[in-house]
Protein backbone atom coordinates (compact mmCIF):
# COMPACT_ATOMS: atom_id res chain seq x y z
CA UNK A 1 0.00 0.00 0.00
CA UNK A 2 2.82 2.45 0.82
CA UNK A 3 4.36 1.79 -2.62
CA UNK A 4 1.10 2.88 -4.25
CA UNK A 5 1.16 6.12 -2.23
CA UNK A 6 4.76 6.90 -3.17
CA UNK A 7 4.13 6.13 -6.85
CA UNK A 8 0.97 8.26 -6.86
CA UNK A 9 2.82 11.13 -5.22
CA UNK A 10 5.66 10.97 -7.73
CA UNK A 11 3.19 10.99 -10.61
CA UNK A 12 1.55 14.16 -9.43
CA UNK A 13 4.89 15.82 -8.79
CA UNK A 14 5.66 15.24 -12.43
CA UNK A 15 2.15 16.34 -13.45
CA UNK A 16 2.68 19.72 -11.92
CA UNK A 17 5.88 20.10 -13.89
CA UNK A 18 8.12 22.24 -11.82
CA UNK A 19 6.33 24.19 -9.12
CA UNK A 20 9.31 26.42 -8.49
CA UNK A 21 10.94 28.32 -11.30
CA UNK A 22 14.49 27.57 -12.39
CA UNK A 23 16.83 30.18 -10.87
CA UNK A 24 17.02 32.30 -14.04
CA UNK A 25 13.33 32.07 -15.02
CA UNK A 26 10.52 34.34 -13.83
CA UNK A 27 7.71 32.82 -11.78
CA UNK A 28 4.74 31.16 -13.48
CA UNK A 29 1.99 33.33 -14.91
CA UNK A 30 -0.54 32.75 -12.15
CA UNK A 31 -3.29 32.51 -14.77
CA UNK A 32 -6.75 32.26 -13.19
CA UNK A 33 -9.43 32.77 -15.82
CA UNK A 34 -13.12 32.55 -14.99
CA UNK A 35 -14.62 29.15 -15.83
CA UNK A 36 -17.28 30.97 -17.91
CA UNK A 37 -14.50 32.37 -20.14
CA UNK A 38 -14.11 28.86 -21.62
CA UNK A 39 -17.40 29.50 -23.40
CA UNK A 40 -18.53 25.88 -23.07
CA UNK A 41 -19.56 23.22 -20.59
CA UNK A 42 -17.11 20.31 -20.59
CA UNK A 43 -17.11 16.95 -18.84
CA UNK A 44 -14.31 14.66 -19.94
CA UNK A 45 -12.25 11.68 -18.78
CA UNK A 46 -8.53 12.08 -19.43
CA UNK A 47 -5.37 10.03 -19.33
CA UNK A 48 -2.33 12.18 -18.54
CA UNK A 49 1.25 11.26 -19.35
CA UNK A 50 4.09 13.41 -18.07
CA UNK A 51 7.63 13.13 -19.43
CA UNK A 52 10.37 14.91 -17.54
CA UNK A 53 14.11 14.27 -17.22
CA UNK A 54 13.85 10.83 -18.82
CA UNK A 55 10.99 9.76 -16.54
CA UNK A 56 7.40 8.99 -17.54
CA UNK A 57 4.47 9.12 -15.12
CA UNK A 58 0.79 8.55 -15.84
CA UNK A 59 -2.45 9.57 -14.17
CA UNK A 60 -6.17 9.36 -14.90
CA UNK A 61 -8.32 12.43 -14.38
CA UNK A 62 -11.91 13.59 -14.61
CA UNK A 63 -12.44 17.22 -15.59
CA UNK A 64 -15.68 19.17 -15.40
CA UNK A 65 -16.04 22.81 -16.38
CA UNK A 66 -19.33 24.65 -15.92
CA UNK A 67 -19.80 28.44 -16.24
CA UNK A 68 -19.66 28.76 -12.42
CA UNK A 69 -16.89 26.30 -11.55
CA UNK A 70 -14.14 23.91 -12.58
CA UNK A 71 -13.53 20.57 -10.87
CA UNK A 72 -10.66 18.15 -11.46
CA UNK A 73 -10.07 14.80 -9.76
CA UNK A 74 -6.82 12.90 -10.29
CA UNK A 75 -6.55 9.15 -9.74
CA UNK A 76 -3.52 6.92 -9.50
CA UNK A 77 -3.95 3.16 -9.11
CA UNK A 78 -7.69 3.75 -8.62
CA UNK A 79 -7.11 6.01 -5.63
CA UNK A 80 -7.89 9.74 -5.52
CA UNK A 81 -4.63 11.63 -5.11
CA UNK A 82 -5.68 15.16 -6.04
CA UNK A 83 -8.82 17.22 -6.30
CA UNK A 84 -9.13 20.82 -7.37
CA UNK A 85 -12.12 23.16 -7.32
CA UNK A 86 -12.08 26.65 -8.82
CA UNK A 87 -15.09 28.98 -8.70
CA UNK A 88 -13.49 31.80 -10.68
CA UNK A 89 -12.23 33.51 -7.53
CA UNK A 90 -10.67 30.93 -5.25
CA UNK A 91 -8.80 27.69 -5.83
CA UNK A 92 -9.38 24.99 -3.24
CA UNK A 93 -7.58 21.70 -3.46
CA UNK A 94 -6.98 18.46 -1.64
CA UNK A 95 -4.06 16.17 -2.15
CA UNK A 96 -2.93 12.90 -0.76
CA UNK A 97 -0.64 13.27 2.29
CA UNK A 98 2.20 11.61 0.36
CA UNK A 99 2.03 14.25 -2.35
CA UNK A 100 5.01 16.64 -2.09
CA UNK A 101 4.31 20.25 -1.08
CA UNK A 102 5.88 21.45 -4.35
CA UNK A 103 2.82 20.23 -6.30
CA UNK A 104 0.66 23.33 -6.55
CA UNK A 105 -2.98 23.23 -7.64
CA UNK A 106 -2.48 26.68 -9.19
CA UNK A 107 0.14 25.28 -11.60
CA UNK A 108 -2.19 22.45 -12.65
CA UNK A 109 -4.98 25.02 -13.18
CA UNK A 110 -2.67 27.21 -15.28
CA UNK A 111 -1.70 24.35 -17.62
CA UNK A 112 -5.37 23.41 -17.97
CA UNK A 113 -6.38 26.95 -18.86
CA UNK A 114 -3.47 27.50 -21.28
CA UNK A 115 -4.53 24.30 -23.01
CA UNK A 116 -8.31 24.70 -23.14
CA UNK A 117 -9.40 28.34 -22.86
CA UNK A 118 -9.82 30.51 -25.99
CA UNK A 119 -6.76 32.49 -27.09
CA UNK A 120 -8.61 35.79 -26.68
CA UNK A 121 -9.45 35.12 -23.01
CA UNK A 122 -5.84 34.17 -22.25
CA UNK A 123 -4.40 37.13 -24.19
CA UNK A 124 -6.43 39.60 -22.11
CA UNK A 125 -4.99 38.18 -18.88
CA UNK A 126 -1.32 38.08 -19.91
CA UNK A 127 1.17 40.46 -18.28
CA UNK A 128 3.35 42.78 -20.36
CA UNK A 129 5.88 40.96 -22.52
CA UNK A 130 3.73 37.83 -22.91
CA UNK A 131 1.86 36.86 -26.08
CA UNK A 132 -0.20 33.87 -27.19
CA UNK A 133 -0.63 32.73 -30.78
CA UNK A 134 -2.82 30.11 -32.41
CA UNK A 135 -1.92 28.70 -35.80
CA UNK A 136 -4.10 25.82 -36.93
CA UNK A 137 -3.80 23.04 -34.35
CA UNK A 138 -0.81 24.67 -32.59
CA UNK A 139 -0.80 27.21 -29.76
CA UNK A 140 2.36 28.99 -28.64
CA UNK A 141 2.90 31.06 -25.49
CA UNK A 142 5.76 33.55 -25.87
CA UNK A 143 7.68 35.78 -23.49
CA UNK A 144 9.51 38.67 -25.13
CA UNK A 145 9.23 36.88 -28.48
CA UNK A 146 10.67 33.58 -27.22
CA UNK A 147 8.51 30.43 -27.09
CA UNK A 148 7.87 29.28 -23.51
CA UNK A 149 5.12 26.72 -24.10
CA UNK A 150 4.00 24.97 -27.28
CA UNK A 151 0.68 23.09 -27.36
CA UNK A 152 -0.35 20.78 -30.21
CA UNK A 153 -3.90 19.52 -30.69
CA UNK A 154 -5.04 16.51 -32.73
CA UNK A 155 -8.58 17.87 -33.11
CA UNK A 156 -11.04 20.59 -32.20
CA UNK A 157 -12.62 21.32 -29.83
CA UNK A 158 -9.47 21.44 -27.70
CA UNK A 159 -10.81 18.93 -25.16
CA UNK A 160 -11.18 16.17 -27.77
CA UNK A 161 -8.48 13.90 -29.08
CA UNK A 162 -4.89 14.23 -27.92
CA UNK A 163 -3.23 17.39 -26.62
CA UNK A 164 0.55 17.68 -26.18
CA UNK A 165 1.86 20.55 -24.04
CA UNK A 166 5.62 21.11 -24.23
CA UNK A 167 6.72 23.43 -21.43
CA UNK A 168 10.11 24.64 -22.63
CA UNK A 169 10.80 26.69 -19.48
CA UNK A 170 10.24 23.90 -16.97
CA UNK A 171 11.30 21.13 -19.37
CA UNK A 172 8.36 18.78 -19.28
CA UNK A 173 5.88 17.33 -21.76
CA UNK A 174 2.28 16.72 -20.76
CA UNK A 175 0.24 14.52 -23.11
CA UNK A 176 -3.51 14.53 -22.48
CA UNK A 177 -5.54 11.78 -24.09
CA UNK A 178 -9.19 12.76 -23.85
CA UNK A 179 -11.73 9.93 -23.88
CA UNK A 180 -14.27 10.24 -26.69
CA UNK A 181 -17.42 12.02 -25.54
CA UNK A 182 -20.31 9.62 -25.08
CA UNK A 183 -23.52 10.40 -26.92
Amino acid sequence: MAVKHVMAASMLLALAGCASAPPSAPARLGLKLAPAALGATVSVQQHLRVERAGRIDELDAALEVEPTHLDLVGLAFGQRVLSLHYDGKEVTSWRHVMLPAQVRAEDVLEDMQLTLWPREAIAQALPAGWRIEDSGLRRTLLLDGEAVTVIDYSAMPRWSGTVVLDNLRYRYRLTIQNAPESQ
